[in-house]
């Protein structure tokens, strides 16, 4: 009797065991050759059999993606809501049956209908099979705070650009927000997405809504990268923060002037300063003259190490991650080139040139300056929950993604940012009892007076706890410490208190 009953264990063991690898291959692994066949009728139903998992802002309370059940025949079909409609609506994305997927929705489809390959979610998804329930995803818990990205969002209304802010020590990201934004609720409306389609009127020749800004928008970054110069001139020993410079107010390079910030008949001049008060008062020809020195080749791979000419690895579709770095026009689009020969060094060194970059990678060399040279995975995903929130599933951990200067150039350049705040081009947004770091941007357009206006940031100074950066497109007249600048301060006062507990 022993043995039937053993022969009989091993018999069901096997075919549990054959139903498990099975249901593997194809909730977890098929799916993806299987969405690949757009004819396939019986798998687009299917997809809307599963109740997607949510998805939470950082305090686990905020919903930005649900669902609505619909009744369809003896069947029950689940379509995606947005309660909070254009809220981070670029970063959250959407879910349709007419339009596929954009954004986290997209990048974290495994988990949201539980096809991902933890064995906690095979086997939940197995019992639902066999009881004959529908099958529910994992729901996802974002590190994005929604109080600031609501602020980050209502200083961007009416303006077209980007904020990002992150924690430097781990890489988690606060707030994205890419401004006009859109109700993904309109998506799957023909109407609707035609209006969101439209480029938007406060910035022409622009793309539509659909666009994030922050990880997809490429722009001169100005004189915020004067930050990646000049720890390429510390690293090289070539330069000290006492170095001493003199500015008539232009540099020549190739036989021509290229002068500071205003009026180019009568630019700024600043006489004899030394490194740290160039970086302070963003003295464009004391720049140009390093980048001639340097070499285009030296700050161009400098560049690399804080994460240029790479995606930043995040949790979005890579289609809507550009690298930053020298682009040019070809073929009637931009590509991205790396020749150092094609480059100007001078204009290059203040952010000029062919350079075009996104607000996340500047908010990453802010983050690698605040975090004593090391530069930190960005993740939008805080942890993954099983459906209830009862157990986690996964959880982000922080990991580096690049060592981008030596820690004494790190130590250098954070009391060069303070600099900045405290006596040099963005005195205007101070904070009481907050020292904080920050550089200015004003990057020139194709357009006469019109400007990208930026700023990138850590705060506190001493005990680095956010870093980001912000960006203005197409300011008329405005400077980055005028523009860009109060919407820093705005995010800083915000999330201070907050990041302590």
């Amino acid at each position: 009797m022993n043995r039937q009953i053993s022969r009989l264990a091993l018999v069901a063991l096997i075919l549990l065991s054959a139903l498990i690898v099975a249901t593997t291959y194809w909730q977890t692994w098929a799916p993806g050759s299987l969405a690949a066949k757009q004819d396939n009728e019986i798998q687009r139903v299917a997809q809307f059999q599963i109740r997607r998992g949510l998805i939470y802002a950082s305090d686990g309370k905020t919903v930005l993606a649900a669902n609505r059940a619909v009744k369809h025949g003896n069947q029950t079909l689940y379509f995606r809501r947005y309660p909070t409609h254009g809220f981070a609506s670029q970063t959250v994305g959407y879910s349709t049956q007419g339009r596929s997927r954009a954004g986290i929705e997209r990048d974290q489809n495994a988990y949201l209908t539980a096809s991902n390959a933890n064995l906690g979610t095979i086997f939940d998804k197995l019992t639902d099979n066999l009881k004959g329930t529908t099958v529910t995803g994992n729901n996802l818990i974002l590190n994005l705070r929604p109080g600031v990205q609501k602020i980050a969002e209502t200083a961007l209304q009416g303006k077209c650009g980007a904020a990002v802010m992150l924690n430097p020590k781990t890489g988690a990201v606060y707030v994205m927000a890419s401004s006009p934004s859109y109700d993904p609720n309109k998506i799957n409306s023909d109407k609707g997405y035609a209006s969101i389609l439209r480029s938007p009127s406060a910035c022409p020749g622009s793309t539509s809504a659909l666009l994030n800004r922050a990880t997809q928008g490429l722009y001169p970054p100005g004189s915020t990268f004067k930050t990646v110069t000049a720890a390429a001139a510390l690293d090289s020993g070539k330069f000290k923060e006492d170095s001493p410079f003199y500015d008539p107010g232009y540099c020549v390079e190739y036989g021509k002037r290229v002068s500071n910030a205003g009026n180019p008949e009568a630019p700024e001049t600043f006489g004899h300063v030394d490194f740290l008060q160039a970086y302070e008062h963003s003295i464009n020809a004391v720049f140009c003259n390093i980048g001639m020195r340097l070499g285009a080749r030296a700050v161009i791979d400098e560049a690399k190490d804080f994460g240029f000419y790479s995606e930043p690895p995040i949790e979005l579709p890579s289609s809507s991650v550009e690298p930053s770095g020298e682009y040019r026009f070809e073929n009637g689009g931009l590509r991205l080139f790396d020749d150092a020969g094609q480059m100007d060094p001078g204009r290059l060194a203040f952010g000029q040139d062919k350079l075009l970059v996104t607000p996340l990678q500047m908010a990453l060399v802010a983050a690698g300056v605040a975090n004593g040279g090391t530069i930190m995975e960005p993740h939008l995903v805080k942890k993954v929950t099983a459906p209830g929130g009862s157990k986690t599933v996964a959880k982000t951990k922080p990991k580096v993604w690049k060592h981008a200067m030596k820690p004494s150039t790190a130590a250098t350049l954070n009391k060069m940012m303070q600099a900045v705040i405290t006596g040099g081009t963005a005195t205007g947004v101070q904070i009481p009892g907050i020292t904080w770091a920050g550089k200015t941007g004003t990057a020139e357009t194709n357009e006469n007076g019109v400007y990208d206006a930026w700023f990138i940031f850590f705060a506190p100074a001493d005990h680095p706890r956010v870093a980001g950066a912000v960006v203005v497109e197409h300011s008329v007249g405005g400077f980055g410490g005028a523009v860009a600048a109060p919407i820093a301060k705005q995010l800083v006062q915000a999330i201070l208190p907050a990041t302590s507990k």
